[in-house]
């Protein structure tokens, strides 16, 4: 009786099932540096550059997918976002982390322990105390700096609202950092016009460009100058993510004027005058994008805020989002169409996170493509729920099917965490398992040069192309 032999649980081959995918990840993919253009790390803290020192601070507080396995396995709100000692709060990860079997958290969480502390225990209650105390004493040596450096980082952009100033931004530009800290900007902010704050929110953007906003025009004229403002604080990237489909009713400029000015004088909007006003501003900053050369993405799928009991003892944000099933494929191809017909359509990346609509997303980016740029219309990686080793998978399936996987930009962490940063890896590890596998049985050649050069290309150097920065 032939017996095979167990694999060690995250060993130098995790993930890869083949001599080929072996080689691939580790003479190829491994080596490459980082280039993480979407994620939510803060420029403070990075500008700051002080070491965060406390595991919990570094890992638990405001990572809503540990919160979301942790109310799952039954802890108390109050060791989740609630007002418990970091180290409680700690104790009751370390509780739910033998739960998250199948769950990409399994994986992320000891990836993580290995790579940054060398911690090879499989965290549970009765390690807690021993983990907990080395990764404390490891990150009182570490600064945001030093664990971007350990991974190879080389470039990160943050997200950030058009009505920030840029302050941390503009000191790690002057500062002595290896690695490049670029800004996007963030637009979801100008198109909540049905919203409570949305008032102050128009006045703190304002402020933000010394524009006293009391008319439609200003307000585009305001929209104009923080764009100036971000391009010329390194920024090439916008970002999207309100719920929904994109808003791609018809309208005309003197009629989304009399709307906005119907809202400054406190009228209440019907929701086709909102409709068209959100429609306006998307399109407006589509066209603004393409002129400054910048990248659009667009977030698209998410259900936010479902449990109202949560958002109001937290906020937003406070790992309640979900999987939406709205509508997509007449929108996106409306909206990208307006654009396209007016020549004035950007380098765009979508970001699916409904995996029922992973080929309508492949197939509607594949529409758009030009002969002027290799890879320009985007389908990208695995979202938010989906960036686990099943939805890696068939991210990467469907692309290789209804596109150009060679084109692809890679991967992301899409965090506010910097111990997040292995994801990169995980991903790496995906891809060359996914061609390791096609390679040996014959499905593709086996021509290892020309297939660690596609590798090479899709963690990295499709991506300094693409984003120039």
């Amino acid at each position: 009786m032939n017996f095979t032999k167990t694999k060690t649980f995250i060993d130098a081959n995790f993930l890869l099932e083949t001599d080929t995918a072996i080689k691939l990840y580790h003479n190829f993919a491994s080596k490459m540096p980082i280039i993480d253009y979407h994620n939510h790390l803060s420029a403070k803290q990075i500008s700051e550059n002080k070491p965060i020192e406390n595991i919990t601070d570094a890992w638990l507080n405001g990572d809503h997918y540990k919160w979301r396995g942790m109310r799952a396995n039954g802890i108390d709100e109050k060791y989740v976002t609630g007002n418990s000692t970091e180290k409680e709060k700690f104790e009751k990860w370390a509780e739910t982390v033998p739960y998250t079997v199948g769950n990409p958290l399994f994986h992320w969480t000891h990836l993580e322990l290995k790579r940054y502390f060398e911690i090879n225990q499989l965290l549970q209650p009765s390690t807690a105390n021993e983990i907990y105390s080395t990764a404390n004493e490891i990150l009182a040596e570490k600064t945001p700096a030093n664990l971007l450096e350990d991974m190879n980082v080389e470039i990160v952009c943050t997200t950030d609202d058009p009505a920030d100033n840029l302050e941390y931004h503009q000191k790690i530009a002057i500062g002595n950092f290896k690695i490049k800290v670029l800004p996007t900007f963030r637009s979801d902010g100008l198109f909540l016009i049905d919203s409570e704050n949305f008032k102050s929110y128009i006045e703190k953007l304002g402020k933000s460009a010394n524009i006293s906003i009391s008319n439609f025009e200003e307000l585009l004229k305001t929209i104009d100058s923080r764009i100036e403002f971000f391009h010329n604080n390194g920024c090439r990237l916008s970002d999207y993510g309100v719920e929904g489909p994109l808003f791609v009713d018809d309208f005309n400029e003197n009629e989304v004027s009399t709307i906005f000015n119907k809202f400054l004088n406190d009228e209440v909007l019907s929701i086709s005058e909102i409709g068209k006003y959100k429609s306006y501003i998307l399109h407006y900053l589509g066209r603004k994008y393409h002129h400054k050369g910048w990248i659009q993405q667009y977030h698209l799928g998410a259900i936010r805020n479902n449990n109202k009991r949560l958002q109001n003892l937290f906020g937003a944000d406070a790992g309640c989002d979900s999987i939406g099933d709205f509508s997509m494929a007449k929108s996106l191809s409306k909206f990208l169409n307006q654009l396209d017909t007016e020549e004035k359509l950007a380098k765009t990346i979508t970001y699916n996170l409904n995996p029922a609509y992973n080929e309508v997303f492949a197939t509607m980016m594949g529409n758009f493509n030009t002969g002027e740029i290799a890879g320009k219309m985007q389908y990208g990686a695995a979202w938010w729920f989906l960036d686990q080793k099943d939805g890696i998978e068939k991210q990467l399936n469907t692309l290789s099917n209804l596109g150009l996987l060679s084109r692809s930009i890679g991967m992301l962490t899409d965090s506010r965490s910097f111990l997040s940063f292995p994801r990169h890896e995980y991903f790496r590890r995906i891809l060359c398992n996914t061609l390791g596998n096609q390679i040996e049985k014959g499905e593709l050649p086996s021509d290892i040069n020309f297939f660690g050069e596609m590798v090479e290309n899709i963690c990295h150097n499709n991506a300094k192309k693409y984003f120039n920065f």
